[in-house]
């Protein structure tokens, strides 16, 4: 995969090697003194390995960590201090004090906590009300919630002193603190510098709310309504897409289909009309943290350069799931959501075609029932061949991935995707249908590439790429070779954080 892949090339982010040049000049300059340090904040709503739902958590965790290893930045990541955040960490946390900030009519307590680490400073927004309660969203009071932490966002940088030069928001529980900065604090000399870039990580989730409470809850005033208002509404996505200099997301194959509307979800318009500020910078693992080499996880370790035991945690996978022995036998895996744009439909339609070959089907996941049940069932019949497990099971997740010998994500949308980096970390060689980032990092075994592909949203051209995989499967030199290949491929954030790195440096200039 060359560096050019991984991001839009004709859009006017200096080259990686620029950026280490700039980088390297300026710190030779500034003698690398905090005062002189670009400062990035990371505003998110999660981030691993403190509290985790999905990748959004894993892309803050890992990206402010590549960053930050850049001695020209001063990277913090502010969040909510949500009742869930791992205990392990928490007790480690370090009260710096409190403030009160007002949204709208109200005046509510906000509390301060921090943590560093790997030279990243996190906050944690402390607030019982807002967030001592189980897990991260789904609650009535969504809006006010975020809210109230965007606002406390803006609040507390002048408490800790650090008035960043990039505030890079992220999804739109995020949202409000790119329209805040733009509208209540855009005429304080402290703000005024600042640069807003924000993340799609989703385009689904856009933060969408009734026009009647901008400024009862939201505190904006109408004045800007035309900032956040589509489609009769208030949208927080919408807005911050209005407000920030600079738009990015997770791939540079979404950063083009989001234009489009069968992908934009109603906001393709807007994307469109800001489509010069749009940057699409692949999404990347933590190759420490996905390491089959070191990982407790699994039955036995490995490597690209000894793969051996790859095999033994292969049998072992099969005996703990109760299926034959076959070391022979190629293991399909699936750990996904159990929702529709995974590409489920397209495996219910030809599933009972592939196991009439001499295959084995792992599923692990949870969601729509309709899913849950059909493949429940799907074991239940194919027993000795098919195992279910309707489960969110991050061990036996690492298991399956060491245990597997192919790994299905036939993805109808996918603006990134991990499962197939950290499936490849592992050996198991990636099938997936050409989108999103799913296109981005996976390159069909044809053109020498690292998995295998289908480009056509149809089950049977799945199917016909399934069979393909299995008869490469087994020829063992060449399927050996496609596992280094895969195992060896740079999913690390190394690169991609250069592309971040120029994007910043290009706003400050």
């Amino acid at each position: 995969m060359t560096t050019t892949e991984l991001w839009n090339n004709d859009l006017d982010i200096p080259p990686v090697e620029v950026v280490e040049r700039e980088a390297e000049t300026f710190t030779e300059q500034n003698e690398i003194t905090v005062a002189a340090k670009k400062k990035i904040l990371f505003v998110a709503s999660e981030a691993a390995p403190f509290i985790s739902t999905g990748g959004l958590a894993e892309v803050i965790g890992s990206l402010s960590k590549a960053v930050a290893k850049n001695d020209a930045f001063d990277v913090r990541v502010i969040l909510p201090l949500y009742q869930d955040v791992r205990k392990e960490f928490r007790k480690d946390f370090r009260f710096i004090g409190n403030l009160y900030v007002q949204l709208s009519w109200r005046n509510q307590y906000c509390g301060i906590f921090e943590y560093k680490s790997e030279g990243v400073t996190y906050y944690f927004v402390d607030n019982e009300y807002y967030f001592k309660r189980p897990g991260c969203y789904g609650y009535y009071d969504d809006g006010e919630r975020f809210a109230f932490f965007c606002r406390g966002v803006m609040e507390i940088l002048g408490f800790i002193g650090f008035y960043p030069d990039i505030l890079h928001c992220h999804d739109w529980q995020a949202a409000l603190a790119a329209i805040y900065l733009k509208t209540i604090y855009c005429n304080r000399a402290e703000y005024r510098n600042i640069r807003a870039v924000f993340t799609i990580h989703n385009i689904e989730y856009q933060g969408q709310y009734s026009l009647e409470i901008l400024e009862d809850l939201f505190g904006i005033s109408y004045h800007f309504r035309n900032l956040v208002e589509y489609d009769r509404c208030i949208n927080l996505m919408k807005g911050a897409l209005e407000c920030c200099e600079a738009i990015t997301t997770v791939s540079p194959s979404y950063a083009e289909e989001i234009k489009q509307p069968q992908f934009g979800r109603g906001l393709d318009p807007i994307i469109r009309r800001n489509e010069g500020k749009l940057r699409g910078i692949l999404n990347g693992i933590d190759p420490e943290f996905y390491d089959p080499g070191t990982d407790p996880s699994l039955f036995a370790n490995y490597d690209a350069d000894h793969p051996q035991n790859k095999a033994v945690c292969k049998e072992e996978l099969q005996k703990m799931l109760g299926l034959p022995v076959k070391p022979d036998t190629p293991i399909i895996a699936m750990i996904s959501r159990l929702v529709s744009h995974k590409g489920l439909d397209l495996v219910k339609e030809v599933i009972e075609q592939a196991l009439r070959q001499n295959i084995q089907f792992i599923l692990l996941g949870t969601g729509d029932s309709t899913y849950e049940n059909f493949f429940t069932d799907l074991a239940r019949r194919y027993q000795g061949k098919v195992v279910t497990i309707i489960s969110f099971n991050s061990d036996l997740s690492r298991k399956i991935y060491s245990g597997a010998d192919i790994f299905l994500m036939p993805s109808k949308s996918e603006p990134c995707g991990l499962s197939q980096m950290i499936a490849s970390r592992y050996g198991a060689v990636a099938l997936v249908r050409e989108t999103g980032g799913l296109k981005d990092s996976i390159t069909p075994y044809g053109a020498g590439g690292n998995g295998f592909t289908f480009h056509s949203y149809n089950a049977h051209d799945m199917l016909y790429v399934i069979c393909e995989a299995i008869g490469v499967y087994r020829m063992k030199d060449e399927w050996s070779a496609l596992v280094k290949k895969a195992m060896e491929t740079d999913f690390s954030w190394s690169t991609s954080a250069k592309y971040y790195e120029g994007l910043f440096l290009s706003l400050l200039k």
